[in-house]
C-alpha cells in the first residue's frame, strides 16, 4: 500500500474513533511512515517530525503514538531492558502474529522476519499449559551476517560481538 492509501486508512481509523487528523498528527503520522522500518522512539519520531513541522510539542507527539498504538496502527516494542520503547506500524492482516526481529547487537541493524516461527511452541502450550496464545512478541540478539564477515576479515571469531565496534545500545 502507498503512503497517500496509508495517511488516509489511518485518517479513516482515527475519525471511526473520534479523532481529527489535524496537522500536527499528519506529520507526525508522515514521519512514521516514512521511516516504517526503522523501529523509531518517541523521541526520534519527535526530532524528525519537527524538521518539517516546527511547531510541533514533543507532547503531542507522545499523545499522537499513544492513539495510534490503542488504535492498533502502531505496536510498541522494546528491544533490550533499557526502557526505551520503539514503534513499529502493525501488520494489515490483523489474523497474523506481529512479526519477529533479528537485532544485531554490533552493529545496531534490526531485521524483521515475517513468518510465525513459534507455531509449534503455541501447540506445545497449548497442550501442556491449556493456554491459548493469541500473540507473541519475539527478538533475537546476535551477529548480523555483515558484522560477521567485519569480524572474520578483523581476525576475531564470527559469532562474537567485536567490541570495539558494539553499539551504544542506549542509542537504540
Amino acid at each position: 500500500m502507498d503512503k497517500t492509501a496509508q495517511l488516509e486508512k489511518i485518517r479513516h481509523q482515527l475519525q471511526q474513533a473520534g479523532f481529527k487528523l489535524t496537522s500536527q498528527r499528519e506529520a507526525t503520522v508522515a514521519i512514521i511512515l516514512d521511516h516504517y522500518q526503522d523501529h523509531l522512539s518517541a523521541e526520534q519520531v519527535f526530532m524528525l517530525t519537527k524538521s518539517v513541522a516546527p511547531e510541533i510539542g514533543l507532547a503531542t507527539v507522545y499523545r499522537t503514538l499513544e492513539i495510534l498504538t490503542e488504535l492498533h496502527i502502531l505496536n510498541k516494542i522494546s528491544f533490550i531492558e533499557d526502557g526505551i520503547t520503539h514503534y513499529d506500524l502493525c501488520e494489515p492482516n490483523q489474523n497474523s502474529h506481529f512479526h519477529h526481529h533479528l537485532l544485531c547487537l554490533q552493529c545496531g541493524q534490526i531485521q524483521e522476519i515475517h513468518e510465525d516461527l513459534l507455531t509449534d511452541v503455541e501447540a506445545e502450550v497449548l497442550a501442556k499449559f491449556q493456554f491459548a496464545v493469541l500473540d507473541h512478541r519475539l527478538t533475537l540478539q546476535g551477529v548480523c551476517d555483515h558484522c560477521q564477515t567485519l569480524n572474520v576479515a578483523n581476525g576475531l571469531p564470527a559469532n562474537k560481538v567485536d567490541v570495539t565496534r558494539q553499539i551504544d545500545l542506549s542509542q537504540l
